[in-house]
C-alpha cells in the first residue's frame, strides 16, 4: 500500500510540474525525478568533456560532449576537436569543418567529478582565428603587459525573461520603476532568485572566480562580479560563467538576455562595468597612476566605444544616454563615486592614494577579451609594434 500511495503521488508531482507551470517549454517541465535515476548511473571509469565555444555572431555560445577514457588534470590534456561551422555561422558549405582548442578548464556542475567543461578558441580548417575568436590577439596583448600584472573584475547585468519574452515572474500588469527593487527581497520584488543561487553555487563548483551577485533596479535583472582575476583568466570565466548562467535557465524555463536595453521607458539598461588596476595603481602613490591612466583612456574614448558592443557601439548607443545611472555616449567623463560617469573612482580609492577605476561604458554584452585587450592597448603599450609576433598597436 506504501508504494502504491508513492507511486500515486509521484504521478501527481509529474502532472503537476508538467502541465501547471505558466513559464517556460516544455523540457523545463519535466519532472527532474526521472532524470535523477540516470544521472546516478555509473559511467564505467570513462570522463565527459564539454566542449564550450563562441559562435559566429560573437554573443552566443554553442557546446558539444566528448568521452575521454581517462580523468583530464590540465587543459593541456584535452585533445582539440572539430565540428561543422555552416550551422554556427562560422564558415561556409564548401569549408565547414571548425577546429576547437581549448584554453580553459572547469569542473562539470551539471553532471559533476570527473567530468569538465572546456573553453575553445575557434580555428578555421586553415588554422586561422575566425573572426569572432578574439581571444588570440588579447592573449598577445596581455602577454605584453604582464610585467604590468593587469588585474580586472567585471560585473555583469542581465535581465530574465520567460519564454514569452516578457520579464521573467513579472505579474500580468507591468511594473513600474520606484526604486524599490535593487537589492530587494520580497515575493512582489524580486523575481528569479532561485536561478541566481544556483548559478552562484555552479560557478564556484566550477572553479570560477565568482565574487558576488546582486538584485538590480529592474525586477528580473541581476548581476554577478567575476574576479579579480589576472590578464585574460577574467574573460574566460566570464564566458563560462555566461555558459552555465544559459543552462541553468533551460532547467528553469526562463530566457537570459545580456542585450544592453530589453526593456523601453525608464527601466536601466544592462552593463558589464569593467575594474581595472596594475602593480603601480595599487602600489602606494598609485592615484598618480590611476590618472594617468584615465588620461589615456580620454584620448580615446571613440575608439573605447567602437569595441565595448559587438557592433560597434550600436548597442550602447540605446543604453549610455546620460541618465538612468550611466553616461552619455558622446562625452568622457570621470568622477568620484559617480555612477553617472564614463570612469568612477571610488571614494576608498581616493581617500588611499592606490586601488582600481571602474570603466562604466563596456555594454552587458560586450565581448570581455575585446574589452580588457582595448584598456590594456590604452593603458600600457600606447603605441607598439612588435616584429616576432607582427601584434601592431596604435594609440
Amino acid at each position: 500500500m506504501f508504494r502504491a500511495l508513492t507511486l500515486h503521488q509521484d504521478r501527481r508531482i509529474i502532472r503537476s510540474s508538467m502541465f501547471t507551470m505558466s513559464e517556460g517549454n516544455l523540457t523545463s517541465r519535466f519532472y527532474k525525478g526521472v532524470k535523477e535515476h540516470y544521472m546516478k548511473l555509473s559511467q564505467g571509469g570513462m570522463v565527459q568533456v564539454t566542449y564550450v565555444w563562441i559562435d559566429g555572431t560573437g554573443e552566443g555560445i554553442r557546446c558539444k560532449k566528448k568521452t575521454l577514457d581517462y580523468e583530464p588534470k590540465s587543459v593541456e590534456e584535452i585533445p582539440e576537436w572539430n565540428f561543422n561551422g555552416f550551422g554556427t555561422g562560422q564558415g561556409e558549405l564548401s569549408k565547414c569543418a571548425m577546429y576547437l582548442v581549448p584554453v580553459a578548464m572547469f569542473s562539470d556542475p551539471f553532471t559533476l567529478d570527473p567530468n569538465k567543461l572546456v573553453l575553445c578558441e575557434v580555428l578555421k580548417c586553415n588554422r586561422e582565428p575566425t573572426e569572432t575568436n578574439l581571444r588570440q590577439t588579447c592573449k598577445k596583448v596581455m602577454d605584453l603587459a604582464r610585467d604590468h600584472r593587469p588585474w580586472f573584475g567585471m560585473e555583469q547585468e542581465y535581465v530574465l525573461l520567460g519564454i514569452d519574452g516578457r520579464p521573467y515572474g513579472w505579474p500580468k500588469k507591468d511594473l513600474q520603476p520606484d526604486g524599490i527593487f535593487y537589492c530587494s527581497i520580497g515575493t512582489d520584488r524580486v523575481f528569479g532568485r532561485d536561478i541566481i543561487e544556483c548559478n552562484y553555487k555552479a560557478c564556484l563548483y566550477a572553479g570560477i572566480k565568482i565574487c558576488g551577485s546582486n538584485g538590480e533596479s529592474v525586477p528580473s535583472q541581476w548581476e554577478f562580479q567575476v574576479g579579480p582575476c589576472e590578464g585574460i583568466d577574467v574573460s574566460d570565466h566570464l564566458w563560462m560563467a555566461r555558459f552555465i548562467l544559459h543552462r541553468i535557465c533551460e532547467d528553469f524555463g526562463a530566457v537570459v538576455t545580456f542585450d544592453p536595453r530589453p526593456l523601453s521607458g525608464e527601466w536601466s539598461g544592462s552593463g558589464c562595468h569593467t575594474n581595472y588596476s596594475t602593480e603601480s595603481m595599487r602600489k602606494e602613490g598609485g592615484l598618480r597612476h590611476i590618472e594617468n591612466a584615465i588620461e589615456k583612456l580620454r584620448e580615446r574614448h571613440s575608439y573605447h566605444i567602437s569595441v565595448y558592443d559587438p557592433h560597434g557601439g550600436k548597442d550602447n548607443l540605446r543604453r549610455l544616454i546620460g541618465h538612468s545611472s550611466t553616461s552619455s555616449i558622446n562625452k568622457f567623463t570621470v568622477g568620484i563615486n559617480d555612477c553617472r560617469t564614463s570612469i568612477r573612482v571610488s571614494h576608498h580609492v581616493e581617500q588611499e592614494g592606490k586601488g582600481y577605476l571602474e570603466d562604466r561604458r563596456p555594454a552587458s554584452n560586450c565581448n570581455p577579451y575585446a574589452v580588457i585587450e582595448a584598456i590594456v592597448r590604452t593603458t600600457i603599450l600606447n603605441k607598439f609594434h612588435d616584429e616576432n609576433n607582427g601584434l601592431e598597436i596604435e594609440n
